[in-house]
């Protein structure tokens, strides 16, 4: 598990409020997935009449969100097109560059979204745009999300609680379900590393029994790995995306 060790970098013993703010790996690597994105952004706005492969790609991504959006939300939905598209996009890289293979040169990229606090705090970022949206555009009449359409009077304080306490649990389970895959996948991969590595240094038959079966696997999850990484920043927006379809509409 010592992949998902936060460690400090820069201002170990640096505390402000009893809070210690060093400046530590997962930082770093928010911040190459920062820069990374808005060099893919940069390279993208060029508005060229013929727009090259990179204008294309950020286009294509662009308009992905915006449609998404658009089926989901509505017409109202093309002014959360930045913040969807960010989101999704900051997911995306941060989940593809946790994947580099490059330890073999010594640097090993840190997935700072197989941490619960990483994603709970995106999760939440999402929930609050769904309450101040939806407070600010409908006040009161907001809770009749809680009350779906044609209840039985009497079987209002039943159901009521229940959507609740569904509409809280939202964020906890929009970051646990990115961590959960992202963490999963990582630990897979350095159990299969282990086996090929302890296979061969029991000898070659092992290498040739253990390692290279779990070599072989190792490739296939890896590739595996790469639809998750997209499949995750895709679901994280769409569901963010439903969630501010109920503070619009009030579905």
């Amino acid at each position: 598990m010592h992949q998902f060790t936060i460690e400090p970098l820069l201002g170990a013993n640096m505390d402000v409020a009893g809070f210690n703010i060093a400046f530590t790996n997962s930082a770093l690597w928010m911040l190459i997935t920062a820069v990374v994105l808005w060099v893919f952004m940069l390279g993208g706005m060029k508005r060229e009449l013929v727009p090259g492969r990179w204008q294309m790609t950020v286009e294509t991504f662009t308009g992905f969100i915006d449609d998404m959006l658009e089926a989901n939300v509505g017409k109202e939905g093309r002014k959360y097109v930045p913040y969807i598209f960010s989101l999704f996009m900051f997911i995306l890289f941060a989940n593809l560059l946790g994947l580099l293979p490059l330890g073999i040169v010594g640097l090993h990229p840190f997935t700072f979204t197989s941490h619960f606090t990483v994603t709970g705090v995106l999760a939440i970022l999402s929930f609050s745009i769904v309450l101040i949206v939806g407070f600010w555009k409908h006040g009161f009449h907001f809770f009749s999300l809680f009350v779906p359409h044609g209840t039985p009077l009497p079987m209002i304080p039943i159901i009521f609680p229940i959507e609740l306490i569904s509409f809280l649990v939202r964020p906890f389970s929009l970051g646990l379900r990115l961590f959960v895959a992202m963490m999963a996948g990582h630990v897979l991969l350095e159990v299969l590393s282990s086996f090929v590595i302890d296979g061969w240094n029991a000898g070659a038959g092992f290498g040739l029994l253990v390692g290279v079966p779990s070599f072989l696997l190792m490739i296939g999850i890896c590739a595996l790995e790469l639809l998750v990484a997209a499949i995750q920043a895709y679901v994280f927006a769409l569901l963010s995306s439903l969630y501010i379809n109920d503070a619009e509409n009030l579905h």
